[in-house]
């Protein structure tokens, strides 16, 4: 990623510069709000990490760089007291406490690294899917991505979004066909429309990759009940694969919007039809 660090404290900034550096990110540095908010359209940032002092409110700076930038970097609040549900509620991402906690930063660069590539992912408009039979297209998923994020700033709502994707769906098509391939994506997303709730959304994301929009969750722990429901219910399915003799991987992720953090990771490993027929 392409990080930009707003910080006073320059003895702060250079060794968190220096530990993104060694992460293999590229680093800017400033001390000035205004020259660095410059910066952000002009090198491409993809990640903001600030600190508002002598403001304590990180809204001002993150209202301008919204208003004055055309992009729509990952934003992580430094500060030696805020809690990370406070700066979400302030219209961040994260944040990253100070002192520095090396893995508290391993962890928010992953988490910002996550999001930065879905939204660019998700956000690429040079291709798209048509929405049809309970799923909706990537460019109207991609609308209700992007306004989950206002949401946050707006009323402080946090979503998730669960992906559901097929990863060895390339090898598939090399060794079984084209069909086949096809056969287990069009599969899953008929499971999938037959599993969600009424009020899940539901969008596909790549050709081998669908996504599940939870809004709004009632409690914490309602959304990775969720991916766990799907989870278990993936464990049952026996029709999804063809006649092939390539076995089926399904991932399954839930990420938490806005920060990115991989909440729930599980792995399906579903016998090819052609082998079990064999049997």
């Amino acid at each position: 990623m392409k990080i930009l660090i707003i910080d006073r404290d320059q003895m702060f900034s250079n060794l968190l510069a220096s530990k993104m550096r060694a992460a293999g990110h590229d680093v800017f540095e400033s001390s000035i709000k205004n020259d660095a908010i410059d910066q952000i359209d002009e090198k491409k940032i993809d990640a903001v990490y600030f600190d508002p002092s002598p403001m304590t409110d990180p809204r001002p700076i993150l209202l301008q760089i919204r208003r004055l930038v055309h992009s729509y970097p990952y934003m992580a609040l430094l500060s030696q007291e805020t809690e990370m549900m406070a700066a979400i509620a302030a219209g961040c991402h994260g944040a990253l406490r100070k002192p520095l906690d090396p893995a508290a930063l391993t962890a928010s660069l992953e988490s910002a690294t996550r999001m930065v590539d879905l939204m660019h992912r998700i956000g690429d408009e040079s291709y798209d899917f048509p929405s049809g039979g309970g799923v909706i297209s990537k460019s109207a998923f991609n609308q209700l991505f992007r306004s989950a994020f206002d949401r946050v700033g707006r009323y402080g709502e946090t979503s998730q979004i669960l992906f559901i994707s097929i990863p060895n769906y390339e090898d598939i098509k090399l060794d079984d066909g084209k069909y086949a391939a096809d056969y287990a994506v069009s599969k899953l997303a008929q499971n999938l429309v037959r599993l969600r709730r009424q009020s899940d959304i539901l969008g596909q994301t790549g050709v081998n990759e669908y996504a599940l929009l939870l809004q709004r969750p009632q409690n914490e722990s309602e959304s990775l009940e969720a991916a766990r429901r799907f989870s278990a219910a993936l464990d049952e399915l026996e029709d999804i694969t063809s006649n092939g003799v390539t076995d089926l991987h399904i991932d399954i992720n839930l990420v938490n919007i806005p920060t990115g953090l991989l909440e729930f990771h599980h792995h399906h490993h579903i016998q090819a039809q052609g082998k079990r027929n064999a049997g």
